[in-house]
């Protein structure tokens, strides 16, 4: 057995919990997965896993191990990536999460350009409306929209997106149409959560922002979800511009209070501030940043679209 290979295995399975899962992050069976592990622990004189028929839990001891041998990987990650630097060519794996709307709607487009460009990278896209913890969860970076509140984390600012404020015209006819941001707290709202405050949304009125307290019947992590209760009629949403996009198309929602608009989100590419970025994912987040700040993207994507 390689040793760094029986590392990239240990850190694989410590991260996904589970030989199966480790070894298909790895590309390999899970019987091997366990004789590479069942390797480093006898190279090694420890045991880093403790296994039941259930579950596999990291050793007092592997947990040590890990944090020690991952900035190695990535350190050896990085001497393989200035090798490729110099032949032009990255190769390599990247480990990417990204919220679900916009993981399969606008991001697809953006790393299809990447690896046209770099055929030999291979990208593990993982969609999920939930803050993963990128180092334990063994991703390399994560985009995401929202502010960053976790200092161990670094932000790279890819674009702003508007918050738009919808409801279907099925909603307006029933309930009303409300005539001020204010009067929002006499309507079902459907609220998105996010981080913090969930149940205020701010508006600039009379040149000054303004929060309005809301509540409702139904609540989800995901914008997806808001915009579709809100196009069937449920209440009235915010979520961001791009996914309440095809229902303001096709006339299922309108947006409201669009000049009293005061919230956006940023779209940020995070990763962790402990571990040096190997160039393979560099220049992703480069690619990111390039592709979104184009000119065709920003017209369709940015908060005055």
């Amino acid at each position: 057995m390689d040793t760094i290979e029986g590392m990239r295995t240990f850190v694989a399975v410590a991260a996904e919990g589970s030989f199966t899962a480790g070894a298909r992050r790895m590309g390999i069976s899970t019987k091997l997965a366990s004789k590479y592990v069942q390797q480093l622990e006898a190279r090694l004189g420890a045991q880093l896993f403790s296994r039941t028929t259930r579950s596999v839990r990291v050793t007092d001891t592997g947990r040590a191990y890990l944090e020690r041998c991952m900035p190695l990987l990535d350190q050896f990650d990085e001497l393989e990536g200035l090798v490729q630097a110099r032949q032009s060519e990255l190769a390599g794996s990247i480990r990417l999460s990204a919220p679900t709307a916009f993981g399969s709607s606008a991001l697809p487009a953006a790393l299809a350009r990447f690896q046209q460009q770099h055929p030999k990278v291979r990208i593990d896209l993982q969609l999920s409306d939930n803050w993963v913890a990128l180092v334990e969860e063994g991703f390399d970076l994560a985009v995401r929209f929202g502010n960053l509140d976790d200092s161990s984390l670094v932000a790279r600012r890819l674009l702003t997106m508007r918050l738009v404020v919808v409801a279907s015209p099925a909603y307006l006819q029933r309930e009303g149409e409300p005539e001020t941001p204010a009067a929002l707290s006499a309507h079902n709202c459907l609220v998105q959560d996010l981080a913090t405050a969930a149940d205020l949304w701010t508006f600039h009125v009379d040149d000054r922002p303004v929060q309005v307290r809301i509540k409702g019947t139904f609540r989800a992590n995901s914008p997806r979800a808001i915009a579709h209760m809100a196009a069937q009629g449920l209440g009235i949403g915010r979520c961001p511009k791009y996914v309440a996009d095809p229902f303001l198309q096709n006339g299922e929602l309108r947006v409201l209070f669009e000049e009293h608009e005061a919230s956006t989100l940023n779209l940020q590419a995070l990763y962790p501030a402990s571990r040096h970025l190997n160039i393979r994912v560099r220049a992703l987040i480069d690619h990111l940043v390039e592709h979104f700040t184009d000119a065709g993207n920003q017209a369709r994507l940015s908060p005055y679209s």
